[in-house]
């Protein structure tokens, strides 16, 4: 009886992936850690953070405050609370508009009820933020001349 070419291309091919498994098989078992010494298996992390096999050096140890160790968020630094910033919006007719901070480039809302005094687009102007659901809105805002 004989082979096609198709048949022939299949019948190598699945010799070769057994041969494939087996060489894995050859390496795992080769790899093993079973029979090795805790020291062989043990891990160190240098002063970089980096995985190592060797201990570190006990003279380049650094003592450390334990009150100096900050567990959780960073503590709130009172910012400033008066801002400046340039009006990048503001709509008369709807009572609103925003403001873009000069420290943080970011926009904040003010309604036309925190005003001083009109405000019109590209004016400068000073404010307070306060922080409300929707983000923070600008208090107290005064026109800077």
């Amino acid at each position: 009886m004989s082979e096609t070419f198709a048949k022939k291309e299949k019948e190598k091919k699945k010799a070769k992936e057994k041969q494939d498994k087996a060489q894995k098989m050859k390496e795992r078992k080769s790899n093993n850690n079973k029979g090795k010494s805790l020291e062989d298996m043990m891990a160190y992390l240098d002063e970089d953070g980096n995985i190592t096999n060797t201990p570190p050096d006990i003279r380049k140890k650094k003592d450390i405050n334990i009150e100096d160790i900050q567990l959780g968020a960073a503590k709130n630094i009172p910012e400033d609370p008066n801002r400046t910033g340039i009006v990048a919006f503001f709509n008369e007719a709807k009572g609103y508009g925003f403001i873009t901070d000069n420290v943080t480039k970011e926009n904040v809302f003010v309604h036309i009820n925190q005003l001083s005094g009109p405000l019109k687009e590209r004016e400068k102007v000073t404010f307070e933020r306060e922080r409300t659901a929707k983000g923070y809105s600008a208090i107290n805002v005064k026109k800077v001349i």
